[in-house]
């Protein structure tokens, strides 16, 4: 799961930040409200950590124009400003869950749970399905007909969007982004490569799924009746 962290306190950030990668989190973090908006936009986050009161730019406007343009990925507002007026605000702006500081590390896990269960854009179990195979997103554990097989973290990253989006063609540039994100310098080779890796796992443990080429767009995860 790929998580913004938008708090301008650095320790806070650092210390966040560094807890929900031991979790298993992958995390994009930055300082003020430009940059956060920058990162949002992108809509490649499962989940938006967001600060009310950041430099630049409030949360609040952050997350009104995130609505705005159509952007449903849950936010969480995590803030020092904990009246009643100020939660029902927040949630009136799109917000999906208020969490007022200072607050221990489990609550936050626990809020980001509940708010992912409760999108229609992510599974509710971490065991996504589909057609012959499943992903095990906690073991990164790919299973077939044939057997089981252990994935590295990005080879996971993408098996796990392939699955939760079978059948759908997904571009170069959405997979740059969501597994490497919107940041990095990776070269496209790098894709290649992982395209590959990808498609010798699902013929490691027997699935009828093929990983398409969908020329000058992207990929699509079809079953094998169904590439013609």
């Amino acid at each position: 799961m790929r998580i913004l962290l938008a708090e301008d306190d650095k320790k806070l950030n650092e210390s966040l930040t560094a807890q929900l990668i031991s979790r298993g989190f992958i995390v994009d973090s930055c300082y003020d409200g430009e940059e956060a908006l920058y990162y949002a936009v992108q809509n490649i986050h499962d989940v938006i950590l967001l600060d009310r009161m950041l430099p630049g730019m409030e949360g609040t406007m952050i997350l009104t124009k995130l609505r705005r343009q159509g952007i449903s990925i849950p936010v969480l507002m995590i803030t020092a400003l904990g009246t009643l007026n100020d939660k029902v605000t927040g949630l009136n702006l799109g917000a999906d869950d208020y969490l007022v500081k200072p607050f221990a590390f489990e609550e936050l896990l626990a809020r980001i749970q509940c708010v992912t269960r409760r999108s229609p854009i992510l599974s509710q179990t971490e065991l996504s399905t589909y057609c012959d195979i499943s992903f095990d997103e906690t073991s990164n554990t790919l299973t077939g007909p044939d057997g089981s097989c252990t994935c590295s973290k990005r080879e996971g990253a993408m098996l796990e969007i392939f699955v939760k989006n079978g059948g759908q063609t997904l571009s170069r540039n959405t997979l740059l982004l969501k597994i490497w994100g919107p940041d990095s310098d990776v070269e496209e080779g790098n894709l290649d490569n992982y395209i590959y890796f990808v498609r010798r796992r699902l013929k490691a443990v027997g699935s009828r799924l093929k990983l398409r080429t969908i020329r000058g767009i992207g990929y699509c995860l079809l079953e094998e009746s169904l590439e013609n």
